[in-house]
């Protein structure tokens, strides 16, 4: 993929600052081991914050205080070169999804991105690396640790600079999930679903999220022929790569399909396509659809 283009304003660099404290991944009701395990398995990849994944699956609450001087940091241009190319790609995500809700006669609000080491504290509770990107819907921002492209690279089998700024896309389609609502309706419907129906739940936005990147794509190449040979396929290879049913197959060399949180690799794959061939919201109304 073409890495012209400008560079975001909405960076917060914390590598400096180093790994803050230990702190609870998430409060309230008791969580089995295996319920923890595969929350953190399927979101080290393309997942929101899995303290909002095991709180869907425990009902317990998922906000945490967070530390008011990491908070109010102040946005810093990163200088080194994947520093750089993160910040030029969530600038052609603020373009491109703020061109999308202008045609829907809403304004979008952009998300801070923050780059940090090892662990940091977000409104969401403490953000660990080791759990993978993800976005916080209570502070509106996309968290990543730079080392896990080398994980999409080397345990995930998934090289290539279009896969890495899908990982960014997801994230910002949770972003986009968050300003249209949809976040929202699910946390007011969490308390009442039992955990195999949160689990279901928690599928369909992580599909939707899918669906959305693959729009951002579609609308991005329209606009500035960003893509370019094997690009797609190298986020189709991504995607395939992180389903639920080929994360647990690896894990333990077994499935268990009631414990799905992100989707399997064919259901992701087809979302994202779905997105990227349509290039319409529309057609990612995953909470309706037949899933296969």
């Amino acid at each position: 993929m073409r890495e012209d283009g400008r560079e975001s304003t909405n960076i917060e660099d914390r590598r400096d600052e180093g790994p803050t404290g230990d702190a609870p991944l998430i409060g309230g009701r008791h969580i089995g081991i295996g319920a923890v395990l595969i929350a953190l398995a399927a979101s080290y990849f393309l997942g929101v914050d899995p303290r909002v994944v095991l709180g869907l699956m425990s009902g317990a609450p998922t906000t945490a205080p967070v530390t008011a001087q990491r908070a109010t940091a102040p946005t810093t241009p990163p200088t080194d070169e994947l520093g750089h190319f993160v910040s030029v790609v969530l600038a052609n995500t603020e373009d491109t999804w703020s061109a999308i809700f202008q045609q829907m006669g809403r304004q979008y609000r952009d998300p801070k991105l923050v780059l940090f080491t090892a662990s940091t504290p977000t409104a969401c509770g403490l953000g660990r690396a080791a759990a993978g990107p993800f976005y916080c819907p209570n502070d509106e921002k996309v968290y990543i640790d730079l080392s896990f492209y080398r994980l999409l690279r080397e345990r995930f089998h998934a090289p290539g600079d279009f896969a890495q700024a899908y990982v960014i896309a997801h994230e910002v389609g949770h972003h986009v999930q968050n300003l249209l609502g949809t976040m929202a309706k699910v946390e007011s419907m969490r308390n009442r679903l039992s955990e195999a129906q949160a689990n279901q739940l928690s599928v369909r936005v992580e599909l939707q999220a899918d669906c959305y990147a693959g729009v951002w794509a579609h609308d991005s190449d329209q606009m500035r022929r960003f893509l370019e040979q094997g690009d797609l396929e190298s986020a189709l290879r991504a995607a395939a790569a992180i389903g639920d049913d080929t994360l647990q197959k690896q894990a333990q060399g077994y499935v268990v399909p009631e414990t799905f949180t992100h989707g399997t690799s064919a259901q992701r794959t087809q979302w994202f396509r779905s997105g990227f061939d349509s290039g319409k919201l529309q057609s990612c109304d995953t909470f309706r659809a037949e899933l296969s």
